[in-house]
Protein backbone atom coordinates (compact mmCIF):
# COMPACT_ATOMS: atom_id res chain seq x y z
CA UNK A 1 0.00 0.00 0.00
CA UNK A 2 1.12 3.59 -0.51
CA UNK A 3 2.67 4.91 2.67
CA UNK A 4 1.95 8.53 3.51
CA UNK A 5 3.65 8.99 6.88
CA UNK A 6 1.06 11.68 7.72
CA UNK A 7 -1.86 9.24 7.52
CA UNK A 8 -0.53 5.69 7.94
CA UNK A 9 0.54 4.70 11.49
CA UNK A 10 3.53 2.65 10.42
CA UNK A 11 7.25 2.86 11.18
CA UNK A 12 9.96 0.30 10.37
CA UNK A 13 9.90 -0.88 13.99
CA UNK A 14 6.18 -0.58 14.78
CA UNK A 15 2.82 -0.31 13.04
CA UNK A 16 -0.85 -0.44 13.92
CA UNK A 17 -2.25 -3.95 14.24
CA UNK A 18 -4.85 -3.36 11.53
CA UNK A 19 -2.03 -2.82 9.02
CA UNK A 20 -0.51 -6.26 9.59
CA UNK A 21 -0.07 -7.97 6.24
CA UNK A 22 -0.28 -4.64 4.44
CA UNK A 23 2.92 -2.93 5.62
CA UNK A 24 6.29 -4.21 6.77
CA UNK A 25 7.21 -3.57 10.42
CA UNK A 26 9.18 -5.37 13.11
CA UNK A 27 6.16 -5.38 15.44
CA UNK A 28 2.47 -4.50 15.48
CA UNK A 29 0.43 -2.97 18.30
CA UNK A 30 -3.22 -2.61 19.19
CA UNK A 31 -4.25 1.00 19.65
CA UNK A 32 -5.63 2.52 22.85
CA UNK A 33 -8.06 5.43 22.57
CA UNK A 34 -6.97 8.45 24.58
CA UNK A 35 -8.41 11.95 24.77
CA UNK A 36 -6.61 15.28 24.74
CA UNK A 37 -6.82 16.72 28.25
CA UNK A 38 -4.92 19.95 27.53
CA UNK A 39 -6.67 22.90 25.91
CA UNK A 40 -4.58 22.06 22.87
CA UNK A 41 -1.32 20.27 22.23
CA UNK A 42 1.07 19.86 19.32
CA UNK A 43 1.34 16.79 17.17
CA UNK A 44 5.03 16.61 16.23
CA UNK A 45 7.01 14.72 13.61
CA UNK A 46 9.45 13.29 16.15
CA UNK A 47 9.32 12.71 19.94
CA UNK A 48 11.20 15.86 20.93
CA UNK A 49 10.13 19.36 22.03
CA UNK A 50 12.11 20.93 19.19
CA UNK A 51 10.77 18.57 16.51
CA UNK A 52 8.83 20.04 13.59
CA UNK A 53 5.16 20.71 14.29
CA UNK A 54 2.61 18.89 12.11
CA UNK A 55 -0.73 20.05 13.53
CA UNK A 56 -2.65 20.45 16.79
CA UNK A 57 -4.88 18.18 18.86
CA UNK A 58 -7.67 19.95 20.73
CA UNK A 59 -9.31 19.24 24.07
CA UNK A 60 -11.66 16.28 23.89
CA UNK A 61 -10.38 14.97 20.57
CA UNK A 62 -9.43 11.31 20.42
CA UNK A 63 -5.87 10.15 19.76
CA UNK A 64 -5.23 6.44 19.22
CA UNK A 65 -1.95 5.57 20.95
CA UNK A 66 0.24 2.73 19.68
CA UNK A 67 3.33 3.44 21.80
CA UNK A 68 4.25 5.56 24.81
CA UNK A 69 7.93 5.99 25.55
CA UNK A 70 10.03 8.61 27.35
CA UNK A 71 7.05 10.91 27.86
CA UNK A 72 5.81 10.81 24.26
CA UNK A 73 2.86 8.96 22.74
CA UNK A 74 2.95 7.95 19.08
CA UNK A 75 -0.39 7.51 17.40
CA UNK A 76 -3.11 8.88 15.18
CA UNK A 77 -5.76 11.58 15.57
CA UNK A 78 -9.28 10.30 15.03
CA UNK A 79 -10.56 13.55 13.52
CA UNK A 80 -8.33 13.70 10.44
CA UNK A 81 -6.13 10.57 10.74
CA UNK A 82 -2.95 12.60 11.27
CA UNK A 83 -0.06 10.56 12.67
CA UNK A 84 2.62 11.87 14.99
CA UNK A 85 3.92 12.31 18.52
CA UNK A 86 2.06 13.98 21.39
CA UNK A 87 3.33 14.64 24.90
CA UNK A 88 1.85 11.78 26.92
CA UNK A 89 1.00 14.08 29.85
CA UNK A 90 -1.54 15.87 27.61
CA UNK A 91 -3.56 12.68 27.06
CA UNK A 92 -5.93 10.88 29.41
CA UNK A 93 -8.77 8.41 29.58
CA UNK A 94 -11.86 9.70 27.77
CA UNK A 95 -14.36 10.68 30.51
CA UNK A 96 -17.36 10.06 28.24
CA UNK A 97 -18.16 10.79 24.58
CA UNK A 98 -18.35 14.53 23.88
CA UNK A 99 -21.73 15.99 22.99
CA UNK A 100 -20.86 19.65 22.44
CA UNK A 101 -18.19 21.83 20.86
CA UNK A 102 -16.84 25.23 21.87
CA UNK A 103 -18.24 27.85 19.49
CA UNK A 104 -16.64 30.95 21.02
CA UNK A 105 -13.12 31.79 19.87
CA UNK A 106 -12.06 30.52 23.27
CA UNK A 107 -13.61 29.93 26.65
CA UNK A 108 -12.39 29.29 30.18
CA UNK A 109 -12.80 26.24 32.36
CA UNK A 110 -13.43 27.46 35.90
CA UNK A 111 -12.82 25.65 39.17
CA UNK A 112 -16.40 26.42 40.26
CA UNK A 113 -19.64 27.63 38.66
CA UNK A 114 -18.58 31.23 39.27
CA UNK A 115 -16.85 33.65 36.90
CA UNK A 116 -14.64 34.82 39.78
CA UNK A 117 -13.32 31.34 40.52
CA UNK A 118 -9.82 30.27 39.38
CA UNK A 119 -9.36 29.41 35.72
CA UNK A 120 -8.18 25.84 35.21
CA UNK A 121 -7.51 26.06 31.48
CA UNK A 122 -8.55 27.73 28.23
CA UNK A 123 -10.44 25.82 25.55
CA UNK A 124 -10.28 26.91 21.91
CA UNK A 125 -13.07 26.85 19.37
CA UNK A 126 -13.91 23.30 18.27
CA UNK A 127 -12.73 21.75 21.54
CA UNK A 128 -15.10 18.90 22.37
CA UNK A 129 -16.77 18.54 25.76
CA UNK A 130 -19.48 16.66 27.62
CA UNK A 131 -21.27 19.33 29.73
CA UNK A 132 -24.03 19.14 32.27
CA UNK A 133 -26.85 21.63 32.78
CA UNK A 134 -26.75 25.19 34.06
CA UNK A 135 -25.39 28.60 33.13
CA UNK A 136 -21.96 27.30 34.08
CA UNK A 137 -22.04 23.69 32.95
CA UNK A 138 -20.03 21.04 34.78
CA UNK A 139 -17.73 19.13 32.45
CA UNK A 140 -17.34 15.38 32.69
CA UNK A 141 -13.59 15.99 32.75
CA UNK A 142 -13.85 18.44 35.65
CA UNK A 143 -14.42 22.17 35.96
CA UNK A 144 -17.16 24.43 34.68
CA UNK A 145 -17.63 26.28 31.39
CA UNK A 146 -20.01 29.06 30.37
CA UNK A 147 -22.78 27.18 28.58
CA UNK A 148 -23.50 29.90 26.00
CA UNK A 149 -20.02 29.30 24.59
CA UNK A 150 -21.04 25.75 23.64
CA UNK A 151 -23.31 24.18 21.04
CA UNK A 152 -24.37 20.57 20.46
CA UNK A 153 -22.34 18.66 17.91
CA UNK A 154 -25.68 17.95 16.26
CA UNK A 155 -26.32 21.70 15.71
CA UNK A 156 -23.53 22.90 13.40
CA UNK A 157 -23.07 26.36 11.92
CA UNK A 158 -24.32 26.78 8.35
CA UNK A 159 -21.81 29.14 6.66
CA UNK A 160 -18.18 28.10 6.89
CA UNK A 161 -17.04 31.27 5.10
CA UNK A 162 -18.73 33.34 7.82
CA UNK A 163 -16.94 31.28 10.48
CA UNK A 164 -13.60 31.95 8.78
CA UNK A 165 -14.37 35.67 8.53
CA UNK A 166 -14.55 35.86 12.32
CA UNK A 167 -10.79 35.39 12.41
CA UNK A 168 -9.54 38.26 10.29
CA UNK A 169 -6.34 39.48 11.93
CA UNK A 170 -5.62 36.25 13.82
CA UNK A 171 -1.87 35.51 13.62
CA UNK A 172 -0.50 33.05 11.12
CA UNK A 173 0.87 29.96 12.88
CA UNK A 174 2.40 26.97 11.12
CA UNK A 175 0.42 23.90 12.21
CA UNK A 176 -2.23 26.03 13.94
CA UNK A 177 -5.92 25.20 13.79
CA UNK A 178 -7.34 27.45 16.53
CA UNK A 179 -8.15 31.17 16.87
CA UNK A 180 -4.85 31.56 18.71
CA UNK A 181 -3.16 30.99 15.33
CA UNK A 182 -4.05 29.37 12.00
CA UNK A 183 -2.17 28.19 9.00
CA UNK A 184 -3.98 28.22 5.65
CA UNK A 185 -5.37 24.69 5.68
CA UNK A 186 -5.97 24.84 9.44
CA UNK A 187 -8.35 27.77 8.91
CA UNK A 188 -10.27 25.84 6.25
CA UNK A 189 -10.42 22.71 8.38
CA UNK A 190 -11.55 24.57 11.52
CA UNK A 191 -14.27 26.54 9.70
CA UNK A 192 -15.65 23.39 8.09
CA UNK A 193 -15.48 21.55 11.40
CA UNK A 194 -17.69 24.22 12.97
CA UNK A 195 -20.21 23.43 10.25
CA UNK A 196 -20.15 19.72 11.04
CA UNK A 197 -18.01 18.80 8.05
CA UNK A 198 -14.76 16.98 8.64
CA UNK A 199 -11.91 17.87 6.31
CA UNK A 200 -8.38 16.58 5.76
CA UNK A 201 -5.62 18.55 7.43
CA UNK A 202 -3.17 19.55 4.71
CA UNK A 203 -3.63 21.54 1.53
CA UNK A 204 -2.87 18.72 -0.90
CA UNK A 205 -5.32 16.43 0.92
CA UNK A 206 -8.04 19.10 0.88
CA UNK A 207 -7.55 19.78 -2.82
CA UNK A 208 -8.10 16.10 -3.56
CA UNK A 209 -11.03 15.53 -1.20
CA UNK A 210 -13.20 18.63 -0.89
CA UNK A 211 -15.92 19.73 -3.24
CA UNK A 212 -16.13 19.61 -7.02
CA UNK A 213 -13.85 21.35 -9.51
CA UNK A 214 -14.71 24.81 -10.81
CA UNK A 215 -13.22 26.22 -13.99
CA UNK A 216 -12.10 29.82 -13.53
CA UNK A 217 -11.18 31.73 -16.66
CA UNK A 218 -7.98 33.69 -17.15
CA UNK A 219 -9.75 36.76 -15.78
CA UNK A 220 -10.72 34.80 -12.59
CA UNK A 221 -14.42 35.22 -13.32
CA UNK A 222 -17.14 32.80 -12.24
CA UNK A 223 -16.10 32.32 -8.61
CA UNK A 224 -18.45 32.72 -5.67
CA UNK A 225 -18.49 32.86 -1.90
CA UNK A 226 -17.16 29.70 -0.26
CA UNK A 227 -15.09 28.50 -3.21
CA UNK A 228 -11.71 27.12 -2.17
CA UNK A 229 -8.75 28.35 -4.21
CA UNK A 230 -5.62 26.19 -4.18
CA UNK A 231 -2.00 26.75 -5.01
CA UNK A 232 0.82 24.28 -4.40
CA UNK A 233 1.01 24.34 -0.59
CA UNK A 234 -1.63 27.03 -0.06
CA UNK A 235 -5.40 27.48 0.10
CA UNK A 236 -7.83 30.34 0.61
CA UNK A 237 -11.58 30.90 0.84
CA UNK A 238 -13.48 33.25 -1.47
CA UNK A 239 -15.54 35.83 0.45
CA UNK A 240 -17.35 36.81 -2.74
CA UNK A 241 -16.58 36.80 -6.46
CA UNK A 242 -13.33 38.77 -6.11
CA UNK A 243 -12.03 38.75 -2.52
CA UNK A 244 -9.94 35.97 -0.94
CA UNK A 245 -9.68 35.21 2.79
CA UNK A 246 -6.60 33.25 3.81
CA UNK A 247 -4.11 32.69 6.60
CA UNK A 248 -0.80 33.48 4.96
CA UNK A 249 2.84 34.12 5.69
CA UNK A 250 2.97 37.36 3.67
CA UNK A 251 0.62 39.19 6.03
CA UNK A 252 1.47 36.79 8.90
CA UNK A 253 -2.22 36.71 9.75
CA UNK A 254 -5.63 35.85 8.41
CA UNK A 255 -6.13 38.52 5.76
CA UNK A 256 -8.62 39.53 3.08
CA UNK A 257 -7.48 40.85 -0.30
CA UNK A 258 -8.47 40.77 -3.96
CA UNK A 259 -7.84 37.33 -5.43
CA UNK A 260 -6.02 38.96 -8.35
CA UNK A 261 -3.54 40.57 -5.95
CA UNK A 262 -2.86 37.25 -4.23
CA UNK A 263 -2.41 35.49 -7.57
CA UNK A 264 0.12 38.08 -8.75
CA UNK A 265 2.10 37.96 -5.51
CA UNK A 266 2.16 34.16 -5.15
CA UNK A 267 3.00 33.38 -8.79
CA UNK A 268 6.77 34.09 -8.75
CA UNK A 269 7.51 31.56 -5.99
CA UNK A 270 4.35 29.53 -5.48
CA UNK A 271 3.21 29.17 -9.06
CA UNK A 272 -0.30 29.48 -10.50
CA UNK A 273 -3.62 28.41 -9.04
CA UNK A 274 -3.78 24.61 -9.20
CA UNK A 275 -7.50 24.16 -8.54
CA UNK A 276 -10.72 25.79 -7.45
CA UNK A 277 -13.15 23.56 -5.55
CA UNK A 278 -16.77 24.28 -4.72
CA UNK A 279 -18.43 22.57 -1.74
Amino acid sequence: MSHDRRLIPARPDLAARHLEGRVEAAAFADGAARACRAGKTWIRRRPAPDAPVETELLFGETFTVYETKDGWSWGQALLDSYVGYVQAADLGDPPRPPTHRVTASSTFVYAAADLKSPVLMTLPMNARVAPGEGVYAALASGGFVYARHLAPLAAPADDFAAVAERFLGVPYLWGGRTPLGFDCSGLVQAALQMCGREAPRDTDMQEGALGAPVVAGPDLQGLRRGDLVFWKGHVGIMRDAVRLLHANAHHMQVASEPLAAAVARIAPKGGPITAVRRL
